[in-house]
């Protein structure tokens, strides 16, 4: 879509480009003196957060989290999308290439201010917006997560389909914690903004806040996979547990039958009226012996 004015007061003027082709960026270059490597920054998909200065523009390049489901989690944009902001002097500018969930949201509530806006605060407003992203996916993560967790040890579900939903959750909070770290270059920057010393601390705090939550979601989801694959091996070993206990029962016993089922032509047993009965009475004491035993030795 071509560009949008947003907001104009006689001291700021908020422009919003969505999906920005070649002629808008071009335009952009040329109407504002943006560097032509800046806006290229903006429309690469794979490129990282990062903060840039020049002679009249003030560069920020944020990366805010989609909440998509995605088969691939190999990088950082199968789950987040980037926000261009560039402020000159009563100028803000901000680009994206597809459907901004934070300028969206933000559109609708600046329609209802009334106190006047600078370009720097709206830009701390985007800010706090695109944390705000990632605050929600961890809510997201944790819910998910505490389902996961009912499943394997409330339903006793054991199967395949859990230890895939952890990894995915683990593969969704070790890239949004990436990105967050990575996030800290352009967060610092906000102090060369005309902004309060309380706005910077919020906004570091607020990033600071976000970066725990998924560090303890990552250590959270590591200990439940361990927790599942001990669970898995533990069930496991029952099961050969009691293959193991049928097999001392079935052993001894299976040794006297093959014992009398050899063809020998001597075997006095064979001749006495009650040798088959002793031989099964044999068996059975062996089989109570070795119940009792067991019983005995909490096995």
């Amino acid at each position: 879509m071509p560009a949008e004015l947003i907001y104009k007061t006689k001291h700021c003027e908020w422009i919003d480009v969505e999906t920005p082709t070649k002629e808008d960026l071009d335009f952009l270059h040329a109407r504002y003196g943006i560097s032509e490597l800046l806006l290229e920054d903006v429309v690469d998909p794979n490129h990282l957060p990062k903060h840039e200065e020049t002679d009249n523009v003030m560069f920020f390049l944020l990366r805010e989290n989609t909440r998509q489901e995605r088969q691939s989690l190999t990088t950082i944009s199968d789950l987040s999308t980037k926000l261009g902001i560039f402020i000159l002097d009563k100028i803000i500018i901000t680009i994206h290439r597809m459907k901004n969930p934070s300028v969206y949201e933000y559109k609708k509530e600046i329609s209802e201010k009334t106190e006047e806006l600078l370009p720097d605060t709206i830009a701390l407003n985007l800010a706090h917006k695109v944390l705000k992203s990632f605050d929600d996916e961890s809510l997201n993560i944790q819910e998910v997560l505490d389902q996961v967790e009912d499943e394997i040890f409330l339903k006793n579900a054991n199967s395949s389909a859990q230890i895939r939903k952890l990894y995915t959750l683990k593969r969704k909070s070790g890239l949004n914690a990436k990105i967050l770290n990575m996030s800290s270059e352009w967060i610092n920057n906000f102090k060369k903004l005309k902004l309060s010393d309380s706005e910077i601390t919020n906004l570091i705090d607020t990033h600071k806040d976000v970066i725990s939550d998924f560090d303890h979601l990552n250590a959270q989801i590591s200990n439940l996979i361990s927790m599942f694959l001990a669970l898995t091996d533990q069930k496991a070993n029952q099961v050969m547990k009691i293959l193991a206990i049928y097999s001392v029962y079935f052993l001894p016993i299976t040794f006297i039958a093959g014992v009398y089922g050899m063809n020998f032509e001597f075997m006095p047993e064979l001749t006495q009226k009650y040798g088959y009965f002793f031989t099964l009475g044999l068996m059975l004491l062996i089989v109570i012996s070795t119940f009792i035993y067991f019983r005995r030795k909490k096995w």
